[in-house]
């Protein structure tokens, strides 16, 4: 009962996904790719090229909400998703919001300033890959920056439009918590789990697996520390749920 997540170790959709098997106890194995060789690949098995993609005995599942349905209804044990139709449906509404309001958004916030910086970058694009990963990266780095500008739109007004969004964002779900431990009843579920995931690279936890600088930078970590008592119940719950 082989079990594969083909992934960016970087993606927080990805880590979305790990965390979710890490908490359910699933055996798995990680296959890092590289970014732009992983079109073709993942183009071959699953309807898009993005990742992560589940590949269970064959069967492959895509999209970080996709394939938690999938490990729930697979491996029911510590399931994300709550058992009354109203807290089910409470807890994919709040998903959704953190799919769309969030990743995206934090993806091209923090690229628009990440790409800047390629030393930093190369080696979370090359953690886990072939050992020629960075070498390649380097080389290839100019167009690929390019070509990640372009697909996630990673220019003004829409930078300064996801910032305006993730600020409006991170409060909501932050005044959400407020006076309770979790989105939705009294249990850790895939709505926390996804507001927590999405929003990491901006907290850099360890428990995430890359290795963090001690800071993002500049103008990044001046806006991410303007967020950090938004950020708290965020942290918290890495804190208190995320494990290896």
């Amino acid at each position: 009962m082989a079990i594969v997540l083909h992934q960016f170790p970087i993606s927080h959709y990805c880590e979305k996904v790990r965390w979710a098997l890490d908490y359910k106890g699933v055996d798995y194995r990680l296959k890092n790719h590289l970014p732009g060789l992983h079109l073709k690949k993942m183009k071959a098995v699953a309807p898009f090229s993005s990742v992560p993609v589940l590949e269970h005995d064959g069967h492959y599942v895509q999209d970080s909400a996709a394939i938690i349905s999938y490990l729930d209804t697979q491996f029911p044990a510590r399931s994300l998703t709550p058992q009354s139709q109203e807290a089910r449906e409470e807890a994919l509404r709040w998903e959704t919001f953190c799919d769309d309001n969030i990743g995206p958004h934090v993806r091209r916030y923090c690229y628009h300033t990440l790409l800047d910086h390629p030393n930093l970058v190369i080696p979370f694009f090359a953690k886990g890959g072939p050992f020629w990963g960075k070498a390649f990266l380097r080389a290839i780095f100019p167009k690929l920056q390019g070509l990640m500008r372009k697909g996630m739109q990673i220019r003004e007004p829409h930078v300064s439009a996801s910032r305006v969004t993730l600020e409006q964002s991170i409060q909501t779900l932050s005044q959400a918590y407020q006076g309770r431990t979790y989105l939705v009843g009294e249990k850790f579920s895939r709505a926390d789990l996804a507001a927590a995931s999405l929003l990491a690279p901006l907290f850099m936890p360890p428990a995430y697996g890359l290795d963090w600088p001690s800071s993002m930078p500049e103008p990044l970590q001046t806006w991410v520390n303007g967020q950090a008592a938004w950020l708290e119940p965020f942290s918290r719950l890495y804190d208190e749920k995320r494990s290896f």
